[in-house]
């Protein structure tokens, strides 16, 4: 097929792009801004665009599908001329059910872990030698590429409650129509999509009774807006609960009370644990044994940026996590400092996303870095810009964190020069924990975690 992407520099949206070519399709793609990653992959594929911008001359009637992009407005000139022409056009969710059809679908869903999720889902599947395809939002080790396009029976799919493009403003999760799906927890997000909480906890009430009769939803009962949705939206589901076993620590390392005996695990954090049992459950479901899950598990470290070890020394660890939301931070915070009690914990964390930019939403993250004995918060006025959020009043900032000794900045080399003295200055072991969905305007903190 001849399939043209439009704004094909996305993270996923390049992805789904290789995997297609990879497949023997002839794949064109246009974006106003294409970076690395992306620009060296597609490149690579022989299939990076000459230019950027937009060329309505590149949409003609040979072209089989069109494949749209969240980032394309309505007026996007190659979306017009797709519509006129009156080629099918796809958002990504949309695309990727309708080549997925014939599979086992998949699908983990919820406002956190569902990288790390479907990224345990892939690594125990691959140990126990499945064939499956797959849709992940981050680099995992042993995997090549976040999407994989074959002839396997089973697509495993990280799921998301954003909108799918301009002209189809559902959330993605909606396309998928899952055989087995997760609903790993849910905590207010998206705040320039979804106003409200209740509106924002609407979308996966209309994902439970969009699900078909009888498929199998495993769902987390630890968190009660869980439990409560499943029960008033989840009847006619196969709804499965998990929760968190008996686990615990032994030299830092986080080990599972399992019926098979004692587990040490690579990961840690209450979360993380958490995590796993979603994952173990639905391999199981796939044919897995509970007791092969475990033991394939034991080797996870884990997704890209998702409590990812940077740096270890005999005096400093340090770790970097996607964390933004609140529910995220705490729960980050509260794994480090369980998985390193003696350590001072110095955390770190940059305002990226349009929600934690926004003064609306500032107030849900009050006292959510109280673990921390070293709290920063770090925001850009580059970010604040990119946006169009007005700027950000420090003092505010940190009243809305609520935390006594909190630190907020605002310009990257006092940053990283408060870091630098922290670490040079300290006279007992430390962990540094670096908390962003950005990269805290390129710091290198290989420069900086040498100061310890």
């Amino acid at each position: 097929m001849n399939i043209h992407f439009i704004a094909v520099g996305g993270a996923i949206m390049h992805q789904l792009a290789l995997a297609l070519s990879r497949k023997g399709n002839t794949v064109t793609g246009s974006d106003d801004e294409i970076n690395d990653p992306a620009r060296t992959n597609l490149k690579n594929a022989g299939i990076l665009p000459i230019a950027t911008g937009w060329f309505p001359e590149k949409i003609t009637s040979n072209i089989d599908a069109v494949v749209l992009g969240m980032h394309a407005k309505a007026d996007n000139p190659e979306l017009l001329r797709a519509q006129e022409l009156q080629i099918p056009i796809y958002s990504f969710p949309e695309y990727v059910y309708e080549i997925s059809k014939e599979k086992q679908r998949i699908v983990v869903a919820g406002s956190h872990g569902k990288t790390t999720i479907t990224s345990m889902i892939m690594h125990i599947l691959k140990a126990a030698n499945k064939s499956f395809d797959y849709l992940v939002g981050a680099k995992v080790s042993g995997f090549d590429q976040s999407v994989q396009l074959s002839d396997a029976p089973i697509i495993v799919l990280e799921g998301d409650e954003y909108p799918a493009s301009v002209i189809e403003k559902k959330p993605k999760i909606f396309f998928y129509h899952p055989h087995i799906s997760v609903l790993s927890g849910i905590a207010w997000d998206h705040i320039n999509v979804f106003p409200t909480y209740e509106n924002y906890c609407s979308q996966f009430e209309q994902y439970l009774k969009g699900m078909n009769d009888g498929a199998t939803l495993f769902y987390n009962a630890t968190d009660d807006a869980v439990v409560s949705l499943v029960a008033k939206a989840g009847k006619h589901l196969n709804a499965i609960p998990y929760q968190l076993p008996r686990f615990h620590y032994e030299s830092g390392i986080a080990v599972v009370d399992t019926p098979d005996g004692a587990v040490s695990l690579s990961l840690f954090g209450r979360h993380n644990i958490l995590n796993m049992e979603a994952a173990i459950a639905v391999c199981e479901a796939l044919g897995v044994s509970r007791a092969d899950g475990y033991q394939a598990i034991r080797s996870f470290t884990g997704a890209a940026k998702r409590l990812e070890k940077i740096t270890e020394t005999a005096n400093l660890v340090a770790y970097r996590d996607f964390a933004h939301a609140p529910s995220k931070l705490k729960a980050t915070l509260s794994a480090v400092r369980e998985a390193y009690p003696l350590h001072r914990l110095i955390a770190c964390f940059e305002l990226h996303t349009y929600s934690s930019l926004n003064e609306v939403f500032l107030s849900e993250y009050q006292q959510s870095m109280l673990p921390a004995d070293d709290a920063i918060v770090y925001y850009s006025h580059h970010a604040l810009s990119l946006k169009g959020l007005p700027n950000l009043d420090k003092e505010q900032v940190a009243a809305y964190f609520d935390q006594q000794g909190l630190l907020v900045i605002s310009e990257k080399e006092v940053l990283q020069q408060c870091l630098e003295e922290k670490l040079k200055n300290n006279t007992k072991p430390t962990c540094l924990l670096l908390m962003s969905s950005g990269t805290f305007d390129g710091i290198d903190w290989n420069d900086v975690c040498s100061q310890s």
